[in-house]
């Protein structure tokens, strides 16, 4: 029996945290890709939606994040390989994937 692994969409967004980092949002972005890659995703295209401030401010000091929006496509285990990944990962404050 051969086993095929089908690839769906998704769109993951992030809000950023660039405080204290000397890296660009178009650098972060590259290690992003770098990392959805790494765990067998095709990035398709990357969208910076720039900085938002937040509806409840849960931290004075950081009223507001840069948003960005990665499409990609992969087997099913990519979103939580990538969220996996990026859990300790200080730059990134929120991750939500969807299915597209």
């Amino acid at each position: 029996m051969i086993a095929t692994t089908t690839n769906q969409s998704y769109r993951a967004t992030l809000i950023l945290d660039l405080r204290g980092v000397t890296d660009s949002v178009e650098a972060v972005l590259a290690r992003l890709k770098g990392t959805l890659a790494s765990v067998g995703a095709n990035v398709s295209r990357e969208v910076s939606l720039g900085q938002k401030n937040f509806v409840r401010v849960t931290d004075r000091k950081n009223p507001a994040g840069i948003y960005v929006q990665i499409h990609f496509d992969g087997p099913t285990t990519v979103p939580s390989a990538f969220r996996e990944k990026l859990r300790l990962d200080r730059t990134v404050k929120r991750i939500l994937v969807q299915s597209a």
